[in-house]
């Protein structure tokens, strides 16, 4: 007698009614030098952990047989709200708890807006983002890069953007939603205490010191 196992995530839906999470990978036909032989899904809870055996040629030559693990979280989108006239941004401060076990003194990440695209445009994202988060909905927005943030395990590419606000545009009191988990402070600083911060450390979230960065040397703060 064969015994059929249905498994969540591969041929019936896992808990976010998703099926072939194991199917990722298999048709890449870019890069000549690597060929996907199989992928195993290992988890997909909130997220999905994939395990892939791979062929890839190195630049000597040599054929090998090679296995990685990613990380697929989707993409994600993050703005910078900054106010010119009066030189302030807006940012959030949160718990996290992968930085608090990974040696932050208390878990509480000074952060830029931010969040998964979904089924949304990285624009659309990032607008829905900054009006739950921050309170405020923004106009005109500038996108400025897409960066892939931890390249060795981690697929997420995320969608830098900037955008000029005021205080009238504060529509909302931000926080995030409370359905969904979040407690979000909404911090209006100064932009150079916020240079400051990444210089002592504490401001330590990467795309948040990007965006700062960006906003000192190419964008509204640049000498």
């Amino acid at each position: 007698m064969i015994t059929v196992v249905n498994v969540p995530g591969i041929d019936v839906p896992d808990s976010r009614g998703r099926t072939g999470l194991d199917q990722v990978g298999r048709d890449l036909t870019g890069n000549p030098d690597v060929v996907v032989r199989d992928v195993e899904l290992l988890a997909s809870g909130w997220h999905v952990l994939r395990r892939t055996t791979l062929e890839r040629r190195r630049r000597d030559g040599e054929q090998v047989t090679e296995q990685r693990e990613t990380y697929d979280r989707g993409n994600g989108a993050t703005l910078l709200p900054y106010d010119a006239e009066r030189r302030t941004v807006l940012l959030t401060r949160q718990f996290r708890y992968p930085v608090y076990v990974n040696g932050h003194p208390d878990g509480l990440l000074v952060e830029a807006a931010a969040g998964l695209l979904d089924d949304d445009s990285p624009e659309d994202a990032v607008r829905r983002e900054v009006e739950e988060e921050l309170g405020v909905t923004v106009g005109e927005v500038e996108h400025l890069f897409d960066v892939f943030m931890s390249p060795g395990s981690v697929t997420e590419r995320l969608h830098f953007y900037a955008a000029p606000y005021r205080p009238a545009d504060r529509t909302g009191a931000g926080g995030g939603l409370a359905d969904e988990g979040e407690d979000i402070e909404v911090l209006e600083l100064p932009f150079d205490e916020a240079l400051a911060m990444v210089d002592d450390g504490r401001i330590a979230d990467a795309k948040t010191i990007m965006l700062l960065q960006w906003a000192a040397l190419r964008g509204p703060f640049r000498s």
